[in-house]
């Protein structure tokens, strides 16, 4: 039984299919150059995409506007010290600008940083300070279909063979990205943040947490890690932050809001220089490029999202289509993640090549079938790599019902009876940084 109820609707239509062949050539086979109008259930993303509730909208209300010193800024500090334990925070416009005033202060040419697993745009910025990003993730999580709980784990013996290899000062930052995106929004143990904090320590680094989905990763904590069971996920969300140096924040994930985010950190000194990196990139310090009534929205969604109705209601419906999924035959990443189901690209299309993208085609292949969105995360978007081809479908927030969630399965088992209709694709034009290449390169079918 859902904790909510609708309150505003919106009209969706499902193209023609012809509608849907014209509308992807146009986009050059690339699901980000689609219009919106012309999508059926959109599950590009679950960044900024859900539905905010009645008391974020009733906060935005009170929102001030002041260039400097606005009060919502400083019912979000309360918020982040309330709901994470931080003292200083730098708001920004939305996760990225989090990842370009912090990695812009720790970060430079020649630094290594190890992540369990880097995302596209934590591994842009990275890259962007001329350092070099590695990731380390769980052993497990290289297997589709084992079943162990925590596979967006930080392989700690990873991460001292780095060391071994670069020189412990080489490696200023070490991250930590809860839940794992990349590895099919799979979860991090208690044990492991404690483990990973360690390691950092070991090696005189910092030690970063990337929190967008640090709700859902408490609830995973509090199901799944023995002693914790008995705990609230709020107190559980509070205790992953206790190790951790700094943090980056999209706001538009587990703070429940369409725009936002912020870095926060406990050092004055990275505080002092994040507060003006932030100035010359995002806007003064209490505003961070967003208004008041957005600062207002996430301070509210900060606190709405460690609230046991929401947080398990939210989970539970992301299972609820990896069900679904697994029903229809479509070989489906276990176990299922907190803000998304992950299929793999090259089990349905095994005899697409892995340099010609089958997970794209993937993803093309649900639009083509059924209007449904969804972005692909392996050798497209990370290229040199060594990903799995695969595509995430990602649940916005409080949005969709179970009819439309029938409707994307439906779709996935109609791609899977005309698998074989499908073949490769390759890049015809992209951006020069290749990291973000994802989101506006365009491609067209190999012709064979």
């Amino acid at each position: 039984m859902k904790s909510y109820k609708a309150k505003m609707v919106e009209p969706i239509e499902l193209p023609s299919r012809e509608e849907r062949e014209a509308a992807l050539e146009r986009a050059g086979y690339n699901a980000f150059n689609l219009d919106a109008r012309d999508v059926y259930i959109d599950l590009l993303t679950d960044s900024g995409t859900g539905t905010m509730s009645a008391e974020q909208w009733a906060a935005m209300i009170r929102g001030d506007e002041a260039y400097a010193g606005s009060e919502s800024f400083a019912r979000l500090a309360e918020s982040v010290r309330d709901v994470m334990g931080f003292e200083h925070v730098v708001p920004t416009h939305q996760g990225r600008g989090a990842e370009n005033v912090l990695y812009g202060v720790l970060l430079e040419d020649g630094d290594v940083v190890p992540n369990n697993s880097h995302f596209d745009t934590t591994r842009a910025h990275v890259v962007n300070q001329g350092a070099e990003p590695v990731d380390c993730p769980s052993p497990a999580a290289r297997d589709p279909n084992s079943t162990e709980t925590f596979k967006g784990n930080f392989d700690i013996d990873a991460g001292y063979a780095l060391v071994e290899e670069v020189g412990a000062d080489a490696i200023p930052v070490v991250v930590l990205t809860i839940t794992n995106n990349s590895v099919a929004g799979q979860p991090v143990s208690m044990a492991n943040i404690r483990a990973t904090a360690e390691f950092a320590r070991d090696i005189d680094a910092m030690f970063v947490i990337d929190a967008c989905r640090f709700a859902e990763n408490a609830h995973f904590i509090k199901t799944n890690e023995a002693g914790y069971e008995n705990r609230s996920v709020a107190e559980i969300a509070r205790a992953q932050f206790e190790h951790a140096d700094a943090i980056t924040m999209s706001g538009k994930k587990d703070a429940l809001v369409n725009i936002g985010g912020f870095a926060a950190m406990r050092d004055e000194t990275v505080f002092e220089h994040a507060k003006q990196r932030a100035i010359l990139y995002e806007g003064f310090p209490t505003y961070g490029g967003l208004s008041g009534r957005d600062i207002e929205a996430m301070a509210v969604g900060l606190r709405e999202a460690v609230t046991p109705p929401y947080v398990t209601d939210r989970v539970e419906q992301v299972a609820e289509l990896g069900d679904l999924l697994v029903e229809a035959g479509v070989p489906v990443y276990q176990p299922t993640g907190g803000h998304a189901v992950y299929l793999d690209a090259g089990e349905v299309f095994p005899h697409v090549p892995k340099d010609e993208y089958p997970g794209q085609q993937l993803v093309c292949a649900l639009y083509l079938e059924g209007g449904v969105r969804g972005v692909e995360l392996g050798g497209f978007a990370f290229p040199g790599t060594d990903r799995p081809d695969l595509v995430r479908l990602a649940l916005p927030r409080r949005t969709y019902s179970r009819e439309h969630l029938e409707h994307v399965a439906e779709t996935a088992a109609k791609v899977m009876d005309s698998a074989g209709e499908y073949g490769g694709l390759e890049i015809v034009e992209e951006p020069p940084m290749k990291e973000l290449r994802h989101f506006s390169a365009r491609l067209e079918p190999v012709s064979n």
